[in-house]
């Protein structure tokens, strides 16, 4: 499948790795699919600004990954789930729903580092379930468009059609599907 990816594509997907490495993660997500889309510049045509999406997702993992549906659901119930982060925080630290801290460097990994050699862990680093999906997806979406190559459009389109945190911190910036295509396809 990643053959049928354009130049842009494919710089997205390893962008991702990129991101997800700064970020000190453990595995690629979707989010930093999304964040390696707005650092390519593929949002700009919709006048994205990559700092305030980033802020949106680290307050969405903060929450520990809780959609805004999940959060209005639970205060149906009568649940404030903004005092149980607030509690959580306080009990353990700032952060504790978020991904688990990224492991800290070994001396193996300092020696390797030193003497120019790469760190095992950097060889590979594995996509999530629904990073995976979202690459299946945008095979699909462009199939369905009758496209030959997968593009970066096909990639938002993608993180858009499937439910979760990145999609609802886009259509919270004015990005839907149908925006995104109507805007990015002209």
């Amino acid at each position: 499948m990643f053959e049928r990816f354009t130049i842009d594509a494919r710089a997205a997907v390893t962008g991702a790795v990129r991101e997800a490495r700064q970020a000190g993660a453990t595995t690629v997500t979707e989010e930093h699919l999304l964040l390696s889309l707005l650092a390519l510049g593929a949002l700009d045509p919709l006048c994205v600004e990559r700092a305030t999406v980033a802020a949106d997702l680290a307050a969405s993992r903060r929450r520990g990954g809780m959609s805004r549906a999940d959060e209005e659901a639970l205060a149906g119930l009568g649940i404030d789930l903004d005092e149980i982060v607030s509690r959580i925080e306080e009990t353990h630290r700032e952060g504790a729903l978020s991904a688990p801290e990224p492991r800290r460097r070994t001396l193996a990994a300092s020696l390797r580092s030193a003497l120019g050699r790469p760190d095992p862990d950097q060889r590979h680093f594995p996509f999530t379930q629904g990073a995976k999906k979202t690459l299946e997806q945008s095979l699909r979406i462009a199939l369905g468009r009758k496209d030959r190559h997968i593009g970066t459009l096909h990639l938002l389109l993608a993180l858009l059609s499937r439910p979760g945190t990145v999609a609802e911190v886009l259509t919270d910036h004015g990005i839907t599907y149908t925006t995104a295509e109507t805007t990015l396809a002209a």
